[in-house]
């Protein structure tokens, strides 16, 4: 009679076994605490037990624990304090969460400065539209206000780029995607540390900027959303086009 296969214990068959990859204890725990945090059987503000009793009540040494703490507080999911009243409280994620994800990402991969500004220009007139379609009374008073501030540093080139992208940000925050938001204001942060140039942020440089942002806001006053995308594209595209003949480094500079 003819073998059906491999007899036990031969090469053939030991080599289909593959190799297996055990996860690291403090992953697994990670992921254990991590997922209690995101379903919300751990609240915000609850306090996490010390480092030894969380060891016993898991049944792995201190060291693993002390890893498992420090991913989540990578991530943004926990937070240490200090001091005889201190130790480890969850937060949920916020846009801040995504913020840092970001900053680790374009540092970690080298991510170009081109990538972000392409990546801008395609968002903003979305976020534009719809702020145009979604906001509140109270979200047009932040633009006015957010407005009023950057004509005000004009000539003062460090606070007129803060006070530009707290305007940008207050665009993305007025369409209630809590998605576009987040990213929205993680770009125009990690943005923000590339075009600190004081020649590049001229006069001429500073009003196109309000002129731009009084037709974007009238378009969300008036509800626009077309127009309100249109003003921001004609607004991010050139100030991209304007960047890009500066040559900028290729890597982001944060």
């Amino acid at each position: 009679m003819t073998d059906a296969g491999p007899r036990k214990g031969s090469t053939e068959s030991a080599a289909d076994l593959g190799h297996l990859t055990v996860p690291k204890a403090s992953d697994v725990l990670a992921d254990h605490l991590r997922q209690q945090i995101l379903d919300g059987r751990l609240p915000e503000g609850s306090a996490l037990p010390v480092e030894r009793e969380l060891a016993t009540s898991v049944g792995l040494g201190r060291g693993t624990v002390r890893d498992a703490l420090r991913v989540l507080e990578i991530e943004g999911l926990v937070v240490t304090r200090p001091g005889r009243a201190g130790g480890s409280f969850v937060r949920r994620p916020d846009t801040r969460t995504f913020e840092r994800s970001l900053h680790v990402l374009v540092n970690g991969r080298g991510v170009r400065f081109q990538s972000l500004l392409e990546t801008r220009e395609a968002l903003e007139p979305a976020a534009a539209r719809l702020a145009a379609l979604h906001h509140t009374p109270e979200d047009l008073e932040v633009l006015q206000e957010r407005a009023a501030a950057l004509e005000s540093a004009v000539g003062n080139v460090p606070a007129f780029l803060q006070c530009n992208v707290e305007w940008h940000i207050a665009v993305g925050a007025a369409g209630h995607n809590e998605i576009i938001e987040a990213i929205v204001n993680s770009l125009s942060r990690v943005i923000l540390h590339s075009t600190e140039i004081e020649d590049f942020n001229s006069a001429q440089t500073m009003s196109d900027t309000l002129k731009a942002h009084d037709r974007i806001l009238a378009a969300i006053s008036a509800g626009d959303g077309d127009k309100a995308a249109s003003a921001m594209t004609k607004h991010v595209h050139g100030y991209v086009s304007m960047l890009e003949a500066y040559q900028l480094p290729e890597d982001v500079p944060l």
